[in-house]
């Protein structure tokens, strides 16, 4: 769809603009189109009581009727009824930098996705049915990004979705509209730019409601150690990729040093071993540590990431303790390990790597050099072909006023999905301090970091913009019904 200066051909305000073309603006967008599900009683009284893996009450909820005792890896049938609806469709747009799906379109397409496959569907659309119809069965229950991606689009197109999509769009701002003196209401501004034929054109929109739907793979976090800059030190794991792709990383090389204790890290622990180019492994946590994502997944389901976990276990570096015990950092301390030895298990069960947990890095230097210091002060050095930094990522909202950190639950510090999530109303979503109506939130932005939960906040949108639809709607009968009858009294 082209958004060349949209409100000017459509004389009109859009009712909804959707920022993100991912999961969750794909799910809103077809709750919006007129897709109804049925249920007896407001969203809040249908929440008590209930709890599951989510602390978002209508996450849980719809998750719930979805996909019954899903945690159980049962597969019930659901008892919600979807009807199509037309006459209750919202006009909307959904923004994208690119084809529908979002970051899935991004992401490495051989790694196996953490969620079970079912748990990654959208409305209206069983997964393993349009993987049946690709004739291919779905491994442990579990696809690869690949075919997430490739899922979500075509779920765009099954569901006659395209209309409202508008990719190759980068929104760069959103602003509040002051109120109009005609007596229109306050709406929101819209701009960015469309990639059409080779070149950028600017859109601009007036809507009366934006939903906030980017997700959080757009900004790597950063260590912010001295050297971070430097052309061999990478955070990103397609980075990886590219120089394996490129033959730099072989069996002689220098190890890889790989930053941090998520999945992502894991992945690029396993492309790099099975390359043959040996690993150092450098986290914050102890192996043993219950808030390490390992020490939280079943071992049968997830046989790759429990590997990891044994190499990070059995092949650790041990550095020895200080000289003295008030002396700090002596030179005798600093050690270049070999990522062949292991310092905890008899035999080398996973030569080639060595990790070295309740480490940080201090810096990084020119001569491919990455100095190390553990968490009683001890520091190593060691030399590496090339280093990724993968400690998570930021969202990016630079088109909001000051990247939207007035929005987040401690407004003093940069939104953050995990650890500073912009603040809705749990049944509703709109953002709390918005600065006025008609913004919305949902997705990893608010916290709901599975494709699983983000469904119930588009579920808690749509409602609450039919019950506003509603409310407008009575206030004008209302309103048509008094005039004719002040009229009557005065005359």
């Amino acid at each position: 769809m082209d958004l060349q200066d949209k409100e000017l051909q459509a004389g009109e305000t859009v009712p909804v603009v959707i920022v993100g073309n991912g999961p969750s603006g794909i799910c809103l967008s077809y709750l919006l189109s007129g897709h109804t599900p049925y249920l007896s009683q407001d969203l809040e009284y249908l929440c008590e009581g209930l709890e599951g893996r989510s602390s978002n009450p209508v996450a849980v909820l719809f998750d719930s009727l979805l996909l019954p005792d899903s945690d159980f890896g049962l597969e019930h049938t659901s008892p919600l009824e979807w009807r199509y609806e037309p006459e209750r469709a919202v006009p909307h747009l959904v923004l994208g930098k690119g084809p529908p799906g979002g970051a899935w379109h991004a992401m490495e397409g051989s790694m196996l996705t953490l969620s079970l496959a079912n748990w990654m569907e959208l409305p209206g659309l069983k997964l393993k049915d349009w993987m049946s119809d690709k004739r291919r069965n779905l491994r442990n229950d579990r696809a690869t990004p690949a075919e997430i991606a490739s899922y979500y689009q075509h779920y765009v197109s099954q569901m006659s979705l395209e209309q409202n999509f508008a990719c190759g769009t980068t929104v760069t701002s959103v602003t509040r509209q002051p109120d109009s003196l005609d007596g229109a209401p306050p709406c929101w501004r819209v701009t960015g730019l469309q990639r059409r034929e080779g070149e950028e054109v600017p859109f601009s929109l007036l809507a009366h409601n934006v939903v906030l739907a980017t997700g959080t793979h757009d900004i790597p976090a950063r260590l912010g150690v001295e050297g971070e800059s430097l052309p061999f030190v990478c955070h990103s794991f397609w980075e990886l990729e590219a120089a394996i792709c490129r033959g730099e990383l072989v069996q002689s090389s220098d190890p890889v040093l790989i930053v941090g204790a998520g999945l992502t890290a894991a992945d690029a622990v396993l492309a790099a071993h099975h390359l043959g180019t040996p690993v150092y492994h450098v986290f914050r946590r102890s192996v043993t540590d219950p808030g390490l994502i390992f020490n939280q997944l079943p071992k049968l389901l997830y046989p790759e990431y429990h590997k990891v976990h044994q190499m990070m276990t059995q092949q650790q570096h041990r550095p020895p303790p200080p000289l003295h015990e008030h002396a700090q950092n002596p030179p005798s301390s600093i050690r270049s390990p070999s990522p062949s030895a292991s310092t905890t298990s008899l035999s080398s069960s996973y030569s080639g790597y060595l990790s070295f947990p309740r480490h940080r890095v201090l810096r990084f230097q020119h001569d491919h050099k990455c100095v190390l210091e553990s968490d009683t002060g001890v520091r190593s050095v060691v030399q590496v072909s090339k280093v990724l930094v993968l400690i998570g990522a930021h969202p990016n909202l630079s088109f909001l006023d000051d990247s939207g950190r007035t929005l987040g639950i401690n407004p003093d510090e940069p939104v953050s999905c995990r650890r500073n999530p912009i603040d809705v109303d749990p049944f509703t979503n709109r953002v709390v301090a918005a600065g006025g109506p008609g913004m919305y939130a949902m997705g990893p932005l608010v916290g709901e970091n599975f494709v699983r939960f983000l469904k119930g906040g588009a579920l808690a949108i749509a409602s609450d913009l039919a019950k506003r639809q509603s409310d407008e709607r009575n206030e004008v009968i209302l309103t048509k019904c008094i005039i004719p009858l002040q009229t009557c009294f005065t005359a």
